[in-house]
C-alpha cells in the first residue's frame, strides 16, 4: 500500500471498528514510517539507543522470564515427571493429556478476561500461583521420594502432584502464556516494532532450545529442588512486573509514550514531547 494513504486508513478503520477514532493512531503510523525512511540508522541500532531503552528492557525481560517459569519443559516432559512420582506409562500419558487440556482451557479463558483485569494483574496472580504450586510440588517430592528418588510415593500424593501441576499450568495459561506475546507487541513503537519482536522471538527460541536439552540432566542432578529453582525465578519475575511494568490495558499506540513517562523509573528514558514543544516556543 505504498503511497495509498486513503486505502491504508480505510483498512485501519475496518480493523478498529466503524465507530473508532483512528486519526491519531494513523498519524502516528505515518510519522513512524516517515522517520524510518528518513533515518539512515537501522531499526535494530535505533532500538539500542537511550530513548528506546525501556522498550528494550521489557521486550527482553518478558521472553527470558517466560522460559524460566519452567512451564515449557514441564509441559514437554510431563510424562517423565508423572512416571517419576509413580504413575505407570498409561496413566502418565493420561496425566499429560489432562495437563495439556488444562493449558488449552486456561489460555482460552485468558482471552475473555485479559482486557477486563489488566496485564499486570494477570502477570502477578499467575506468577504467584505458579510459584506456590511449584514449592508445593517440591515439598511433596522431597518428603516422599527423597534425594535419590528411590522411595515409592503413595498414590494419593502422586495424584496431588498431578493436580498441582495442572493448577500450575492453569496459572501459566491464564497469564504468562498469552501475555508473553501480547505485551511486547503492544509496547514497541511502530518504527522499532519489527526489530523488537524479532529480538523477543529469537530470545524465546534460543533459551527454549537450550532448556529442553538440559532439563532432564537438571532434574536428575537437582531432583525436587528443580522446582524450587523455577519458583525462585517466578518470585523474581513477579517482583520485576510489580516494579517495572506499567499497565498497558486499553492504551492506544499514540498514548503509550505517556504511560512510560509517568512511570517512576522509566520516565528518565522517555523523551517528553510537551517539554520539547515548550522549549521550541521559548
Amino acid at each position: 500500500m505504498r503511497g495509498q494513504t486513503d486505502r491504508a486508513r480505510a483498512v485501519l478503520q475496518r480493523i478498529r471498528g466503524a465507530d473508532a477514532d483512528v486519526d491519531a493512531e494513523f498519524k502516528d503510523i505515518i510519522r513512524a514510517v516517515d522517520i524510518a525512511r528518513q533515518n539512515d540508522e537501522g531499526a535494530f541500532r535505533r532500538l539500542f539507543s537511550k530513548e528506546y531503552r525501556h522498550y528494550l528492557a521489557i521486550g527482553v525481560a518478558i521472553p527470558v522470564f517466560y522460559e524460566f517459569t519452567g512451564m515449557i519443559v514441564i509441559s514437554v516432559f510431563s510424562p517423565v515427571l508423572f512416571r517419576t512420582v509413580g504413575f505407570n506409562s498409561q496413566r502418565a500419558i493420561l496425566g499429560s493429556v489432562i495437563n495439556s487440556a488444562t493449558n488449552l482451557v486456561s489460555t482460552l479463558l485468558s482471552t475473555f478476561i485479559m482486557d477486563r483485569s489488566g496485564r499486570r494483574f494477570l502477570f502477578i496472580i499467575g506468577g504467584l500461583g505458579m510459584m506456590l504450586c511449584e514449592v508445593a510440588i517440591s515439598w511433596i517430592m522431597a518428603d516422599h521420594l527423597g534425594k535419590h528418588g528411590g522411595a515409592t510415593m503413595p498414590r494419593n500424593y502422586a495424584t496431588g502432584v498431578l493436580v498441582l501441576i495442572c493448577m500450575c499450568t492453569f496459572s501459566f495459561g491464564l497469564s504468562w502464556a498469552p501475555l508473553r506475546w501480547v505485551v511486547p507487541s503492544e509496547i514497541y513503537p511502530v518504527e522499532v516494532r519489527s526489530a523488537g519482536q524479532a529480538m523477543s522471538i529469537s530470545i524465546t527460541l534460543c533459551i527454549s532450545f537450550v532448556e529442553l536439552q538440559v532439563f532432564i540432566a537438571l532434574l536428575c542432578a537437582m531432583k525436587y529442588a528443580v522446582f524450587l529453582f523455577y519458583a525462585a525465578w517466578l518470585l523474581a519475575m513477579t517482583i520485576f512486573i510489580v516494579m517495572f511494568l506499567p499497565e498497558t490495558k486499553g492504551v492506544p499506540l499514540e498514548a503509550m509514550q505517556s504511560v512510560w513517562a509517568r512511570h517512576w523509573y522509566w520516565r528518565k528514558f522517555v523523551k517528553d514531547d510537551k517539554n520539547d514543544d515548550q522549549d521550541n516556543c521559548l
